[in-house]
């Protein structure tokens, strides 16, 4: 009898997926755009509610591993295109352990087996985003990840005392060099091609998620990619803006949020967010005081200069709990659920 009760028991994955039913929609088609570990975060959460999932990843890193083996091997950066491959998977967790696995010693210390897999995947295909395809099958992931091109780009940053640093690895130094906000970020070349799967997704789809992630470094090097905003403008999907939690050092120091929205608007021009998600759950004095050491804060909204820039704002606590100001996977995925019911 106890086995038949615990073999007719829900385990933990239908237990979930039983809780996160949404009314309403049955596998919406979910675009993403971002890179870093927001976007990764974020992606764990969303897969509970859907399977029609297009990532799009920003390849402009040129640091850490990612950059090294950029600078090697001449292939795009794999690093955060590997963490959303992880996120979406659907393997035994010991492959997703030797996937994440970074070498402690020799000349590879610091480098992800992740990384070196989607390399050696690049060698044996055609173009980046085939090699990146072939790991998602080895992973079964939900969804889908492509990287927004397949051509090697660079981040260029302008401050506003007018000084200039090419390379996304080195804005942060030049940024607390300058001590001066940046004025503008753009793509060197300025003109790459967005793949066709990646504009087709977007028109297609009913949710396109901006962030969570670095504002100059994840989520504009996307926008700014030719073809991605006029696909959005084409598209009848409900376009939403995951609002940061905390600013972010050498990048968005003394932010708002209303801040945050008018950096998008100045790159990319008006009517792209049709929804800001934010959190309104406090952050505990001991998370702030982590935070403040790296001249970080958590995020001042602004609601109404954002609402007075034709776009609506919903709040919810986000927060996960833990040690760092992070967004709780399932509590933004639902967030943003239920933004897509109420304006679809």
């Amino acid at each position: 009898m106890e086995e038949q009760r615990q073999k007719s028991s829900p385990g933990r994955e239908e237990r979930e997926s039983i809780r996160l039913y949404v009314p309403g929609w049955s596998n919406p088609r979910v675009v993403v755009l971002g890179g870093g570990h927001g976007l990764a975060n974020m992606l764990r959460g969303l897969k509970a509610y859907t399977k029609n999932i297009t990532a799009i990843v920003s390849v402009a890193d040129d640091g850490g591993g990612s950059g090294m083996l950029r600078q090697e091997l001449g292939i795009l950066p794999p690093g955060d295109i590997r963490n959303c491959l992880l996120a979406l998977a659907n393997t035994e967790s010991t492959m997703e352990q030797l996937l994440d696995y970074r070498f402690d010693g020799g000349v590879l210390t610091g480098q992800s087996f992740g990384n070196l897999f989607l390399a050696a995947l690049t060698g044996i295909s055609d173009t980046f985003d085939q090699a990146v395809r072939r790991m998602g099958d080895v992973l079964a992931i939900t969804g889908r990840v492509l990287p927004v091109t397949n051509q090697n780009v660079h981040l260029e940053a302008e401050f506003e005392n007018g000084s200039r640093v090419l390379g996304e690895s080195k804005i942060f130094y030049a940024k607390k060099e300058n001590n001066s906000r940046i004025r503008r970020i753009r793509l060197v070349p300025d003109r790459p091609q967005a793949l066709s799967e990646s504009l087709a997704a977007i028109e297609q789809a009913d949710l396109v998620v901006m962030g969570p992630g670095s504002l100059y470094t994840s989520i504009l090097p996307n926008l700014l990619v030719p073809g991605i905003t006029e696909a959005m403008g084409r598209s009848g999907a409900l376009k939403v803006l995951a609002m940061n939690i905390m600013t972010q050092d050498g990048e968005t120091e003394g932010y708002t949020g209303a801040d945050h929205v008018r950096a998008i608007m100045e790159h990319c021009g008006r009517n792209l967010i049709d929804v800001c998600v934010a959190n309104n759950a406090p952050i505990p004095d001991a998370v702030r005081q982590i935070y403040r050491r790296e001249d970080a804060e958590p995020i001042d909204l602004r609601r109404q200069e954002i609402e007075q820039m034709g776009i609506t704002v919903r709040e919810f606590p986000l927060v996960d709990d833990g040690v760092f100001a992070r967004h709780a996977p399932l509590k933004l995925a639902q967030a943003l659920m239920d933004v897509l019911d109420e304006f679809r």
